[in-house]
């Protein structure tokens, strides 16, 4: 069992503290991070002061394999549960209290679709937030780092009864059981999203799948660090 190749390219874009493309086979997703002075209203009056992350995600008309309709008269409900799921990966791995008066904000924009877009984005995105960290920490806006550990996401399933590890589309179409996982550098889940699109699974092939997951996610938090580490 194999996760795909997966590139991330930093730097990708001009304006934002982080940006990067993010390939995972043939999904390609633009994560970028950008800071904003002010918090929502409902931190105004915090104590302590804190900072905000939030996420925004949406798709290309021509990135799947058919054109759909932009979203144009409000967000459909996926792509509103997946802005959550990034918005709430990212805030479990830094701390809201070390940049205070600052709200982050993710933008994660798929141009080709197949298959794992919401994971690659979380793992893309969270490269693109480190480095708008450090961007920060350089402009002096931040005292101390607010980065606590990495995460990333992969999918996982069972395809003819075999379990499979990072789904492309075609995978994913034709999936018994499907799941979407996000972990942090530690081990610790933040989220396991699972359905028994066909057969349900039993507690063995869950174990299989979560172990398989935890060695892929691993795999790319090693592969983030080496790309920061590589500029």
């Amino acid at each position: 069992m194999k996760k795909r190749k997966t590139k991330i390219i930093r730097n990708y874009l001009m304006h934002p503290a982080g940006s990067v493309l993010i390939e995972t086979g043939d999904t390609k997703v633009i994560c970028t991070a950008t800071v904003e002075k002010g918090v929502p209203s409902f931190l105004r009056d915090a104590e302590p002061k804190q900072g905000w992350l939030t996420a925004e995600y949406s798709m290309l008309p021509g990135a799947p394999n058919s054109r759909f309709r932009r979203e144009t008269k409000g967000i459909k409900g996926r792509t509103a549960e997946i802005q959550r799921l990034i918005g709430r990966s990212l805030r479990a791995v830094v701390d809201l209290t070390k940049f205070p008066g600052y709200q982050i904000m993710i933008d994660c924009d798929v141009i080709q679709a197949d298959g794992g877009t919401r994971t690659a984005a979380i793992t893309g995105a969270c490269v693109a937030l480190f480095d708008a960290f450090t961007e920060m920490k350089e402009s002096n806006q931040l005292e101390d780092d607010p980065f606590k550990e990495w995460v990333a996401a992969i999918s996982v399933g069972i395809v003819n009864g075999e379990p499979v590890v990072d789904l492309c589309y075609e995978e994913d179409s034709n999936a018994d059981v499907d799941m979407n996982i996000v972990m942090t550098e530690s081990g610790r889940f933040i989220e396991i999203q699972g359905t028994a699109e066909a057969e349900p699974f039993d507690n063995k092939e869950l174990a299989v799948m979560l172990k398989e997951a935890k060695k892929s996610i691993m795999q790319l938090i090693k592969f983030q660090k080496k790309v920061i580490e590589s500029n």
